[in-house]
């Protein structure tokens, strides 16, 4: 970070395993889709040595060779790790999607990282979805750093992208989020552009050009001076504002002139402990050149400013059976301790975990104990189970390095560990311990599924599991009410590309069918009905009659059955047979096909035949009698009613409100929430928010959020009821 001339690069496509964690920096890329997030990652990795002047790795690869879905969608799906070396340190960048439905994977590369780079389009600004990822590594003292791209844009202007993130990320201290170098405009273009040619460094006050494809130092002409010296004045005064150094602001003001040397080491301690956040200018490398703009000092920050991870507490841990144990801060001679933040498959070696190590060293050929968190609903088993590791590597765009082992603070790839699933922790056999899950997202989109053909529904199940397994964020159910399968995913995008691994990667094709909500049906009023189950057709007959009576019960009663049979009329051994048949029809439902809930069923009368009646025939008549009960009766359909939350930004309350009356929903209340949101409260019908989590987005320009919980079930109104049946009837 002190404007270093001399480059320090790696070898081209060779990814090596730290010997200590000093020597590692793990660093977390954060935009939204465009910004330009794996461009800079390749220009990096070309700056450090790590590929060639064609953004190449030894195969012939490109460092961002990683899933197929990707090439096909021009966008970013996964998290990805490309590890670099700079100036001795080993430099894990995790490139994370962009796009809101993986936010999944950006999470596991929070979880991964000691540091984050936020990166932030010149030409497209912030966006709340950045802002709320800001405000996640703020909650926990993530350090963070600013790189703006795509300068080269027309109108595109450093100074007010500068101003716009000190507006949206310094909400507490606007000087804390500063530049530490200022564009160099080259001649202007014939279109009236000035391409950035090169950077001004405010604290060195040294002009370093790029036009040549290389990184040249020189002094600043006495003309460019002026251009500097008030961005240099605030500059300093944010870092002086942040030192540890409590005389240092008092010297400044009297005059005194604080020496390059102690500036920079008061930079690096703000910016590791996240105090302080630099705004720096990158692009990518012009065809030919050796450097992009802005590589070589975004790598110095990295290594020079970037904490450790020695620096970063060690995780919270717990034995098996909930005792929590203490372990010291990323030290390797401690006891094992990696999380698995990403699982995959390879087409040639199958399953591929990327560890991070917290704690302990991970060796090659070494049996670990794998604890799962259970995340049951989401279709994750629990995990509590002894496995060995195979094959340790360091990951380079499609290549796999093999490593010897790997220390506390470093990440790298096992192959094949067919138990361990993303978020399970890996420890020494004999110490078993489990990490503190991490936070995952919920998934509110709901698609419903059905295997094409026969031989897909033979490989469905275990693709199922596989794709479940790579992703937490997604959850399986089957509904045992509609007799669905539903793949829960947090968007549209996200959606797509779970059909589409379904479909490639584990050839399982599958026809997308609209999602069932469970409805319900009960009783408005009281009814009877008689049910006459009576077969004299030759040989051993069949006789059974009922009289029952149905009347409604509050919600969430259930089916309740009651005995009033006086004088023996149906005899003692029929009377469970008769509830049997009673319970089984309104399983089936009497009206719609749905399930009967809510209803009192008293068995008043009957009749039997000492020969020909029987378990079976009092189990029919029991169920004729509710039919005809119910024909008698008017119907209500109930439908499920959720309890909503929606967290929203201040500037959209009204339309969210607007929104949710007319998906027939309730507003229950409002909360005013730190950071200029609102939560609204709600109630509304499961069946008007299937798509909810999409266009709440498109509502909110991304930045509001919802939970939804189930709180009953309630009659649907008479119109909507009515469509219901129809659409029923035209189905059966």
């Amino acid at each position: 970070m002190g404007d270093k001339a001399h480059i320090h690069p790696g070898a081209a496509g060779r990814a090596v395993a730290a010997d200590h964690p000093a020597s590692v920096r793990n660093v977390v890329l954060v935009g939204h889709s465009g910004s330009g997030k794996t461009t800079l990652v390749e220009a990096l990795a070309l700056t450090a040595g790590a590929v060639n002047r064609a953004g190449r790795v030894e195969d012939g690869g490109t460092v961002s060779d990683y899933d197929e879905i990707e090439h096909r969608q021009h966008r970013s799906v996964q998290l990805s790790l490309v590890p670099v070396a700079w100036d001795g340190i080993k430099i894990n960048l995790l490139d994370t999607p962009g796009y809101a439905d993986f936010v999944g994977e950006l999470r596991a590369g929070l979880r991964a990282a000691d540091a984050a780079l936020f990166v932030v389009s010149a030409a497209d600004g912030v966006d709340g979805s950045t802002r709320m990822v800001w405000d996640e590594c703020a909650a926990v003292g993530m350090p963070r750093a600013i790189v703006v791209t795509h300068l080269e844009a027309a109108r595109a202007d450093f100074e007010e992208m500068t101003r716009i993130c000190a507006e949206a990320f310094g909400a507490e201290d606007p000087d804390a989020v500063l530049p530490l170098y200022l564009p160099l405009r080259g001649p202007q273009a014939p279109d009236g552009h000035a391409p950035v040619t090169g950077l001004i460094g405010l604290l060195t006050q040294k002009l370093f050009d790029y036009s040549t494809g290389e990184r040249k130092e020189s002094e600043p002409g006495e003309d460019r001076m002026p251009l500097i010296e008030e961005a240099r004045n605030r500059l300093i005064e944010g870092i002086i504002s942040e030192s540890e150094d409590e005389t240092l602001m008092d010297r400044y003001l009297d005059g005194e002139q604080i020496d390059l040397k102690t500036l920079v080491q008061d930079l690096e301690r703000a910016v590791a402990r996240g105090a302080f956040f630099p705004v720096l200018a990158a692009a990518p490398a012009a065809e030919g050149a050796r450097q992009g703009l802005g590589t070589v000092e975004l790598l110095e920050l990295i290594t020079g400013g970037f904490p450790t991870p020695l620096e970063r507490e060690a995780p919270r841990v717990t034995t098996p059976d909930g005792e929590e144990r203490e372990l010291r801060p990323c030290d390797p001679e401690e006891a094992l301790v990696a999380e698995v933040v990403k699982t995959s498959s390879d087409p040639y070696v199958g399953r591929l975990s990327l560890i991070r190590v917290f704690s302990g060293t991970l060796r090659a050929d070494q049996t670990v104990h794998v604890s799962g968190h259970g995340l049951a609903d989401r279709g994750h088993e629990d995990h509590d189970v002894d496995e060995r590791i195979g094959a340790l590597s360091m990951p380079f765009g499609k290549q796999q390095h093999p490593v010897p082992h790997v220390v506390a603070g470093d990440l790298a790839c096992v192959a094949k560990l067919s138990r361990a699933e993303t978020g399970d922790t890996l420890s020494a056999k004999d110490h078993p311990l489990l990490m503190a899950p991490w936070e995952m997202p919920d998934p509110l989109l709901p698609l419903a599924i059905q295997a094409h053909s026969k031989p897909d529904e033979d490989k469905l199940s275990q693709g199922l599991a596989r794709l479940v397994a790579e992703d937490p964020t997604m959850r399986l159910e089957q509904n045992q009410d509609t007799r669905q399968v539903v793949l829960w995913c947090l968007g549209e995008a996200h959606a797509d590309v779970a059909l589409e691994r379904l479909r490639t990667r584990y050839g399982v094709q599958v026809d997308v069918v609209p999602h069932k909500v469970s409805l319900r049906e009960t009783f408005a009023g009281r009814s009877a009905g008689r049910g006459r189950h009576v077969k004299q057709s030759g040989g051993h007959g069949q006789f059974a009659i009922c009289e029952i009576e149905v009347e409604p019960l509050p919600g969430g009663s259930g089916i309740e059955f009651v005995d009033k049979v006086v004088g023996g009329a149906v005899p003692r051994q029929f009377i469970p047979s008769v509830e049997k048949g009673v319970r089984a029809q309104a399983a089936r439902g009497v009206a719609a096909g749905y399930p009967l809930v809510d209803v009192r069923v008293t068995l008043l009368d009957g009749k039997a035949h000492s020969v020909d009646s029987s378990d079976a025939a009092f189990q029919t008549a029991g169920a004729l009698a509710l039919r005809e009960a119910a024909a008698d009766a008017k119907i209500h359909l109930l439908e499920p009613v959720a309890e909503v939350g929606v967290l929203v930004g201040d500037e959209y309350v009204g339309a969210v409100m607007s929104d949710l009356s007319g998906r027939r929903g309730r507003v229950q209340g409002t909360e005013q929430v730190a950071g200029g949101r609102t939560l609204v409260r709600a109630e509304v019908p499961e069946i008007e928010i299937g798509r909810y989590s999409v266009d709440l987005r498109s509502l909110s320009h991304g930045t509001a959020r919802f939970s939804r919980h189930y709180a009953r079930h309630e009659p649907m109104p008479p119109q909507i009821a009515e469509r219901v049946r129809a659409e029923a009837r035209d189905a059966s």
